[in-house]
């Protein structure tokens, strides 16, 4: 089969590319300022995960305290003298580290490696496009990123340390902290502004750069999840700005939006943060979902069970997540009726996100499951985003969440179904879509060894929190051991700390998997999971420009997976198939 004569098929069925020519660029213009979706991607990707590897850091600096609070360590105090004074833990070090953790994890690790690195490597090539719609602000959406992390980072060495204020940064505490906090804030508006760059491009992208025949009913899953985040970004990031805005005039310029002593509302504050702040929850996992829909049909050789109403339910998750930030402000005071009102939505959520867990057991249910690494990891996901699921509905109910409020119940339910899961998702895509990337194949062996003690660890840590929660420990406590009635948690804590040093280990064997196999790993061909979508009709890696001279046509949905009329000797029917001749319109394409 040949398109307009630009491609051909040898015998092994494998194209061969007339090429589409560039200009030749240098080192710096394609590898450094580039403005290639794929190379931007990457780039997120990468600079994301080194971001994790320095909150993860801080974690187990967090949990050394935590789970061994009082004790000294000489060892570190040599390595960090500014952190360990007299072997312990400096309680400021201890409350930064919280507030940068936090930070790193939500902005700059989970959001900018599934927003920034997916979008941008996953759009173009799955709707046929050959980039996106504005490279050059796109380049620039990446650039913006390393600044944030120069401020952010900044604020460990100037005086005062890192702000102790959580990633909340809740006035009026965020008023009157060092400058570090000044530093914070800097570096979230510049993060906001790469985020709403990069979703401008994401969905004009979608809209207006689809391939021939790739209607918006042939979208895959992942596509959809990105489009979807890329719209909530439009609306929840301006109000984080504002309210950054209005912070730093508060501290800089005198004015008194959040302070009580000059008229403000520290309340207001926290309606700004939170109508970003939730959210921002399924900015971090729509992508998530997307990545396991895809992970799951190609890895059970089904199609996904229900398009429609995956699709539904992600439109439905994005238009609720706006009506229900008051639920984190029950015990701000709220009048009950509101408050019943933001129950009300929160236990609505949950339906759009039942439908999504009832479909990919749906499709998981007599698949043929090949359990590779990122299969594995996809089912992980699943796992826990219905074990932290379950506690949401708990702590949407202002009844027990005024209980829970602010424990660690609240702690282990956001990471297990927020962090967690999202995290699982990430490296379902990696592992997924790593021979596209770089054109070589991770290691399968070290993947499911990095699945198994990470989700064992996980649950290790975080499981536990509940009961610590439900005994009435406080989050962000530097020493535990102060609150009589805890003084039986110490097993309980030391559970949890070890096990999160279980999940940090295993994230050095991911490490190595990951930038081994990037220059050594074995060289992969076109198409090694037999999947349908458009990447996998690219060269792996997909040149700059994506396609030959004609981009590809799009004959059918994404998820013919075991169909009755595939080829011999296979069980799937590409995106790029075209339709038998003697074939109705619309057959083989269900889910339109």
């Amino acid at each position: 089969m040949a398109h307009g004569g630009a491609r051909a098929v040898t015998t092994a069925g494998q194209h061969v590319h007339a090429g589409h020519h560039h200009e030749p660029r240098s080192f710096w213009r394609r590898y450094v300022f580039s403005t290639d979706h794929k190379v931007i991607g990457i780039q997120f990707l990468v600079t994301s995960l080194l971001m994790a590897a320095v909150g993860g850091f801080l974690a187990m600096l967090m949990r050394l305290q935590l789970g061994w609070p009082g004790r000294e360590w000489p060892l570190l105090e040599a390595i960090m003298p500014n952190a360990f004074k007299g072997g312990k833990m400096n309680p400021d070090f201890f409350y930064g580290a919280v507030t940068m953790h936090g930070t790193i994890m939500v902005f700059f690790f989970l959001t900018t490696a599934l927003s920034g690195g997916f979008a941008n490597f996953l759009i173009p090539l799955q709707i046929g496009a050959r980039d996106m719609a504005f490279p050059v602000l796109n380049m620039i959406s990446y650039w913006l990123f390393p600044v944030a992390i120069i401020f952010a980072v900044a604020s460990f060495f100037v005086e005062g340390g890192a702000p102790g204020t959580g990633w909340t940064a809740y006035t009026p505490l965020s008023v009157r902290e060092p400058v570090g906090q000044t530093l914070w804030l800097i570096s979230v508006f510049i993060l906001m502004l790469a985020f709403l760059a990069g979703g401008i491009n994401y969905i004009t992208t979608t809209l207006n750069m689809r391939t021939k025949g790739m209607s918006m009913s042939r979208l895959p899953l992942t596509v959809w999840a990105l489009f979807l985040t890329a719209l909530v970004g439009l609306f929840a990031f301006p109000p984080l700005m504002a309210a950054v805005l209005m912070l730093l005039f508060d501290r800089l310029g005198g004015t008194s939006f959040f302070i009580p002593d000059g008229g403000g509302d520290p309340i207001l504050y926290q309606h700004l943060f939170w109508f970003f702040g939730h959210p921002e929850v399924y900015i971090v996992i729509l992508p998530a979902m997307g990545i396991v829909s895809e992970v799951l049909a190609t890895s059970v050789r089904k199609p996904i069970f229900g398009y429609r109403y995956m699709v539904g339910s992600m439109v439905a998750i994005s238009t609720l997540s706006f009506l229900v930030w008051g639920h984190h402000m029950f015990a701000s005071g709220m009048s009950p009726d509101l408050g019943t009102i933001f129950m009300a939505t929160t236990l609505a959520i949950g339906i759009p996100s039942a439908v999504k867990v009832f479909s990919w057991l749906a499709t998981i249910y007599r698949g043929k499951m090949r359990f590779t690494s990122a299969a594995l990891f996809a089912v992980g996901f699943v796992s826990l985003f219905i074990t932290g699921g379950i506690t949401g509905i708990v702590l949407g109910n202002p009844s027990t969440d005024l209980y829970f409020h602010d424990t660690y119940m609240v702690v282990g339910h956001f990471h297990l179904v927020m962090g967690a899961a999202a995290l699982f998702g990430l490296f379902a895509g990696i592992y997924h879509w790593f021979p596209k990337m770089f054109g070589r194949m991770m290691n399968e062996r070290l993947g499911k060894i990095h699945f198994a003690l990470t989700f064992l660890g996980i649950y290790g840590t975080f499981f536990p929190m509940h009961f610590l929660g439900t005994a009435g420990m406080p989050r962000r406590i530097y020493d535990w051991h102060a609150y009589s009635f805890l003084q039986d948690m110490d097993l309980l804590n030391v559970v949890i700390s070890v096990s999160a040093f279980v999940v940090g280990a295993a994230q050095l064997i991911f490490a190595y998997n990951f930038f081994y196999s990037m220059f050594r790993g074995p060289k992969a061909e076109r198409n090694p999971w037999q999947a349908n979508t458009l990447e996998w009709w690219a060269p792996s890696p997909p040149p700059h420009g994506n396609w030959d001279e004609t981009e590809p046509v799009v004959y059918r949905w994404p998820y013919e997976y075991s169909a009755k009329d595939a080829p011999p000797g296979t069980d799937h029917i590409p995106q790029w198939v075209p339709q038998p001749a003697a074939e109705p319109a619309g057959a083989g394409s269900r889910g339109r």
